[in-house]
């Protein structure tokens, strides 16, 4: 059994994504990143850089893992899917993989939080963040053109990928003229484990889905957790 600490958020849904999709069983602990339940003792303890996502796995000694990035390659690599073993191949998947970590992932996250979080709009922040991370859509449009999936088969850097890219329209970046990436952000969702991995620990699209209430609960909570 794996317990996993999460939220509703892109590097949370990797983990519960990957857990998904290598059939593993796994608890879901949710943490409320508005009332900063991460930055808690207890959960220092689990990960002193107070963010989400971590796993303990109590089948190796109630192991800790934090860094979705790092849960994603000890999961793989834990139950030999998802991660070529062959040096070439596993390259290939670590570097779309850091292509996220390092690009994807803060652009997007930088974008939300003057396109949504802020009160006052900067605008050449905004336009900063938002060009930037249409060009790291770009660079992937050149990618999946020579395939279906970022390193040959659906791997870890897919997931990875995935559950920032299809975000876009929250951080106010639209995907037009990249049909590949279009196809691919539709392959992915298509697959059971990522449309499962995605409602952890609680399904997001719903809530900001109605009378826009949630959206603006969840912008507002938001704006908690990038100022604490």
């Amino acid at each position: 059994m794996i317990d996993l600490y999460t939220s509703a958020t892109p590097n949370g849904w990797k983990a519960a994504v990957v857990l998904e999709e290598l059939e593993l069983p796994y608890q879901t602990h949710a943490i409320d990143l508005s009332k900063g339940e991460q930055k808690q003792d207890w959960f220092l303890e689990l990960n002193p850089n107070g963010r989400i996502p971590v796993i303990v796995d109590r089948q190796a000694d109630d192991f800790t893992v934090f860094e979705s990035g790092a849960i994603l390659v000890y999961l793989a690599e834990k139950t030999g899917r998802l991660l070529p073993d062959d040096p070439k191949g596993r390259s290939l998947v670590m570097q779309w993989l850091m292509f996220q970590m390092g690009g994807v992932g803060p652009m997007m996250g930088q974008a939300n939080v003057f396109y949504r979080y802020l009160p006052e709009k900067i605008e050449p922040a905004i336009e900063r963040y938002q060009n930037e991370v249409r060009r790291l859509f770009e660079v992937l449009e050149r990618q999946l053109a020579k395939g279906d999936y970022l390193a040959g088969e659906f791997s870890i850097a897919d997931i990875a990928n995935w559950c920032w890219v299809r975000t876009h329209r929250w951080s106010g970046v639209d995907t037009d003229g990249l049909p590949g990436l279009q196809a691919w952000i539709e392959r992915v969702a298509a697959r059971p484990a990522c449309d499962r991995g995605i409602k952890v620990p609680y399904d997001l699209a719903a809530l900001r889905k109605g009378d826009g209430k949630g959206a603006e609960k969840f912008a507002k909570d938001a704006l908690k957790m990038v100022t604490r």
